[in-house]
């Protein structure tokens, strides 16, 4: 077997192959590149690099890790996994309905094949994608994922890569698509040997994590295709459908085509060798419609993350106004984001003390292109308690926000366990060790204490028990006032996916009608009009008399409403769908 390494400025490589640590010199290729022979190694075998007779370290192209991020990377054998889900022909994302799960805490055991054993939940609730948080390989046994260093291997804590293609095939043979969240702009702290191999990170950008991913310095051609062939291996060797691109502002890139482009076309490529859909979706904090636009003028994202429209739902039913949220909070606010997405579209951003963001044109953007929820892992995750919408506002909003986007022109996506009003908060945890354990611990408790939290009252992230709180609780879904929830969102997915008029993505054809006091943060009704559809949304914390035709019929009411002249009086705080005749 051949193993490559690139290491464009070494005088030396060797292959060292525990456990007898034998070294076997390799040879240059070009390029940067070096080769060794290796007769006789195979799927299971353990490998290391050296270079300049250095320390040996794992391979940045690790297939697998199976003693952490600081042992030897292993073969792994893409190809030996038989496909029970042969036939699956992929599917459009557009408008589908995602689910973000982390799968450390999805389920009390913390691993892919556990998580699997929960999927026939997700059918039941009439998911069409399951998006899984960052899976590769980091240090320690738990954490959120996105400090992840051996980016082409699946963290053994989850089973490895074996277990991902094992999940990947459960997924497809239920009709689930698979969404595969990949970190693309920094790697974690501990565990990160890329520069003593290249030029993987250049000084002449920074980013929060530091220096920045070299995209466009010397030896950025290899660290770009870096990135690419991982994202095509997750296509082809595990037979993901999507991949979602963490915070791609921080992938900063002054080449004359963007990373972005690149990877976007090189994914469309991939797509019709292997004759199915493959999508995209980035994470973006820029406001910019480029990003999900064709190239070569645009990104070429198939979809990015709508932060704005989580933000005028998330400020509206909870009040909260402090921080991103201060531009937020109105039902005003909330008609701009249903119809136009971004609230900061070239105006001023308090928040950022400047103008922000550039308009989106509904004629030539659908709603489709953006991905709309009422919470992610990072709108929880990053509280300081970690508490979910439901530990802010009462069931009644919770249900109206859900109704909001799940009836939206957007695609939505659920974070697991809304769907039955979870109890358990969703925590920042890690496993880090020494010194770098202390400062993520204190680094925490400083964050949060400037912004009037005690440090006693700041869950520790290193404790094994903050891990532990953040898992879900399943026998919740069946007592109330979980069940209820649980229900409402089944019928309103159900109710989505029936009616053609409730996913309908033409962003010029969203009506929204709202009452007095329409600017006011946290209180308001409005009535919003899709198609033969309209969703009226009572958020004024008492009965209310909202406009409905003669002849409209309630399809689905989470709140009691009757009759009156010109409309229907909905009971305070939540919502109901009628059609119209």
């Amino acid at each position: 077997m051949e193993f490559r390494v690139w290491a464009p400025c070494a005088a030396s490589v060797d292959l060292v192959l525990p456990p007898s640590e034998d070294r076997l010199p390799a040879t240059p290729t070009g390029g940067g590149w070096w080769a060794a022979q290796a007769p006789g190694a195979g799927h299971g075998t353990d490998y290391w690099f050296s270079i300049d007779t250095g320390k040996p370290r794992p391979d940045p192209r690790s297939p697998w890790q199976p003693s952490g991020v600081h042992g030897p990377s292993r073969v792994f054998d893409a190809g030996r996994h038989r496909w029970r889900s042969a036939s699956w022909a992929g599917r459009d994302v557009a408008g589908a309905v995602f689910y973000e799960l982390h799968v450390g805490t999805f389920t009390p055991a913390g691993t892919l094949d556990a998580a699997a054993g929960e999927l026939d939940h997700l059918v039941q609730l009439g998911v069409d994608v399951v998006e899984l948080m960052p899976v590769a390989a980091f240090d320690g046994s738990r954490g959120w994922g996105y400090d992840g260093v051996d980016l082409y291997a699946v963290h053994e804590g989850y089973g490895g890569p074996a277990a991902l293609q094992r999940f990947v095939d459960a997924c497809h043979l239920r009709g689930l698509a698979v969404c595969l969240d990949v970190v693309y702009n920094h790697l974690g702290p501990s565990g990160n040997y890329l520069q003593d191999f290249g030029p993987y990170f250049t000084e002449h950008h920074e980013t929060p994590w530091g220096a920045a991913i070299n995209l466009d310095d010397d030896g950025r051609l290899e660290v770009r295709r870096w990135i690419v062939d991982n994202a095509l291996r997750w296509f082809t060797g595990f037979r993901v459908d999507a991949l979602r691109l963490d915070a791609v502002h921080a992938l900063v890139d002054d080449s004359e085509r963007h990373l972005l482009a690149e990877l976007s076309d090189a994914v469309a490529g991939c797509a019709e060798r292997l004759g199915r859909p493959l999508a995209l979706i980035a994470e973006s904090d820029l406001n910019d419609p480029r990003m999900v636009e064709p190239t070569p003028a645009g990104r070429g994202m198939t979809a990015q993350w709508a932060d704005d429209v989580h933000h005028a739902v998330h400020a509206l039913v909870t009040g909260e106004t402090a921080g991103y949220y201060v531009d937020f909070g109105s039902v005003d606010v909330l008609t701009h984001a249903l119809t136009r997405v971004f609230v900061h579209d070239g105006g001023y951003s308090s928040f950022r003390s400047r103008p922000w963001g550039r308009p989106v044109d509904p004629a030539r953007t659908p709603g489709h292109r953006f991905v709309a929820y009422t919470q992610t892992h990072d709108q929880v995750g990053n509280r300081a308690a970690g508490d979910r919408l439901a530990a802010l506002a009462s069931p009644d909003r919770c249900a109206a926000a859900a109704a909001l986007v799940l009836t939206s022109p957007f695609t939505p996506m659920l974070f697991m366990g809304e769907e039955w009003a979870a109890s358990t908060p969703w925590q920042f945890f890690t496993d880090f060790d020494g010194e770098l354990g202390r400062a993520v611990r204190q680094g925490r408790r400083a964050e949060f204490g400037r912004h009037g939290w005690r440090a006693d009252d700041v869950p520790d992230p290193q404790s094994p028990a903050t891990r532990e709180a953040s898992v879900l609780r399943w026998a919740e879904r069946s007592r109330p006032p979980h069940d209820r929830m649980l229900d409402w969102y089944r019928r309103l997915i159900a109710l989505r996916r029936q009616e053609p008029d409730l996913r309908d993505d033409d962003l010029r054809s969203v009506r929204v009608t709202t009452g007095p006091r329409s600017g006011t943060v946290g209180r308001g009704w409005l009535v919003v009009h899709r198609g033969r559809f309209d969703v009226l949304v009572n958020l004024t914390g008492g009965p209310a008399d909202l406009p409905c035709p003669p002849g409209a019929r309630p399809r689905l009411a989470w709140t009691d409403a009757e009759r009156v002249a010109g409309g229907l009086r909905l009971a305070s705080d939540g919502a109901v769908i009628v059609e119209r005749r």
